[in-house]
């Protein structure tokens, strides 16, 4: 058995959207960073990033209502949103900056604009929507947004739903034109394969097993080949970007920064249609409701989705339960994080979610006539035989202890963890991530590269014109960004109303 040694600048570990971004991001800004790549599945995106395993929303807080809270005085907190656009926005802008300079050929191959909507049943959500409404469309982040309570102008937006619909509910929506629906599968393997032409080593069925920080500060980083045999890589820098197995890989890392912390499994089923006559009918994204009880990650949406240029339609996410932190995982995996420094985490967060899990085993049990029924929520003469059972990727919720939650808390969304020396980064946690991927990538870069920056930040407002500002107070700058996007990505043209 030969013990390959090699040497490289930074490893990032996992094929996926949030590796395949800041391994461009890195490129742009040095071409000769030498960058290696560990993938231990047959390609890339297949995990988390794939677009079966994914709403591709293009997370801008359009429509998603978990982002919005009602205060107790009634008044809507938008901020959650506002934040989530902007970095939506960032992402955007990097992708026109990639195809303005050729990496990325055709933007429809992985980015449709496609309306977003929000739609609510009852009086109670009516007004909360009609509230939302107001907070939001004053804010140049949303201009364009438009409400609505009447069934006719709601039969012209979304057909499909407003069809053979008995019930005298009251119901409302929201709808604004400058959604998209992302496929990150698609974009995750053009960008792999744009930096495999800038000579990044990219290394399938390679799995890492181990990784240890030497006396110099450089790391070393075990990794099975695809024969079964040891090899050893050093770097200077290393990034964990491996969906629901980087929580392991942080925990043998031994960084302070990693312990206390667990991760929660939370899988997901959709349903796909499969009756073209049916697909054709829905033209947006709509985002109703979570359930008293439900997460936030199992808000139901009926999604038109462009896959392999291909519109299909998904109603979803049906929650449920299941030990493995990847599809590809083990059913040890949940078991195997919990380790002497986050048990008393772990246990504590399982003694506060007991409901969080019965939920997600209920979920779990649900027969496929009770996914049906709920899908009728949404299109009241759904039939059974139109549709097929699709399960999604596995998220990980982080758990950790806060100073809000105290001991074990579960956290909804995306965090990085990094050590003091900059050395080591690793993304844990779900949505929005992939939406927001340039943003937390260039958190990374920020963090774990400060001796660049100085030289760094001129190119990363080149390619980014809103980087280092604020769009929401910079309403010019947010007319340029709109018009520039639109263009390089082929999303409609918004008019700026400004004056």
């Amino acid at each position: 058995m030969s013990r390959r040694e090699t040497k490289t600048d930074v490893i990032l570990i996992g094929a996926g959207i949030m590796s395949a971004t800041l391994g461009m991001l890195l490129k742009e800004l040095d071409p000769n960073m030498k960058i290696t790549v560990f993938e231990k599945l047959t390609s890339a995106g297949e995990e988390s990033s794939n677009e079966w395993n994914n709403a591709g929303t293009g997370h801008a807080a359009l429509c998603e209502l978990n982002y919005t809270v009602e205060k107790p005085d009634g008044s809507i907190d938008i901020s959650k949103a506002i934040e989530i656009n902007e970095q939506f926005q960032v992402s955007l802008q990097f992708w026109s900056h990639l195809v303005k300079n050729q990496v990325l050929h055709n933007p429809q191959d992985f980015i449709m604009p496609l309306p977003h909507m929000s739609l609510v049943l009852g009086e109670k959500n009516v007004n909360f929507l009609q509230k939302r409404f107001e907070a939001m469309v004053s804010n140049p982040l949303f201009e364009g947004m438009e409400f609505s309570k009447d069934p006719e102008k709601l039969k012209e937006w979304i057909p499909l739903i407003m069809q053979d619909r008995e019930s005298k509910e009251p119901i409302a929506a929201t709808k604004i034109d400058a959604g998209t629906d992302v496929n990150f599968g698609a974009l995750t393997r053009l960008l792999f394969a744009e930096l495999a032409k800038k000579d990044v080593g990219i290394n399938y069925k390679h799995s890492v097993n181990d990784l240890k920080q030497t006396d110099d500060g450089l790391w070393k980083v075990k990794v099975q080949n695809n024969t079964g045999s040891i090899e050893t890589h050093t770097a200077k820098f290393v990034f964990i970007g491996g969906g629901g197995g980087s929580l392991h890989l942080l925990q043998k890392s031994g960084i302070p920064e990693g312990k206390h912390m667990g991760g929660f499994p939370v899988s997901g089923i959709f349903l796909v249609c499969k009756n073209p006559e049916i697909v054709a009918q829905h033209h947006a994204k709509v985002y109703g409701k979570a359930k008293v009880g439900a997460p936030p990650m199992s808000v139901p949406h009926l999604d038109t989705r462009f896959i392999d240029n291909k519109k299909s339609l998904l109603f979803g996410p049906f929650a449920g339960f299941s030990p493995k932190f990847l599809k590809t995982g083990s059913m040890f995996d949940l078991i195997s994080s919990v380790k002497p420094d986050n048990l008393l985490t772990m246990l504590a967060a399982g003694a506060k979610n007991m409901s969080l899990t019965s939920y997600l085993i209920q979920q779990l049990m649900l027969s496929k006539e009770k996914r049906i029924e709920e899908l009728r929520e949404f299109i009241p003469n759904a039939k059974a035989e139109d549709w097929d059972l699709v399960v999604a990727g596995q998220r990980v919720q982080v758990i950790k202890d806060t100073e809000a939650g105290g001991k074990g808390t579960l956290q909804f969304g995306t965090e990085v963890v990094s050590s003091a020396d900059g050395s080591i980064a690793a993304l844990l946690g779900a949505s929005p991530g992939a939406s927001t991927a340039v943003h937390v990538m260039l958190k990374v870069i920020q963090k774990c590269f400060t001796e660049k920056m100085p030289e760094w930040e001129p190119k990363l407002k080149k390619m980014i014109p809103s980087y280092g500002v604020s769009l929401k107070d910079n309403p010019e700058l947010l007319d340029e960004v709109h018009s520039l996007t639109a263009q390089a990505l082929k999303l409609s043209e918004k008019k700026p109303i400004h004056h």
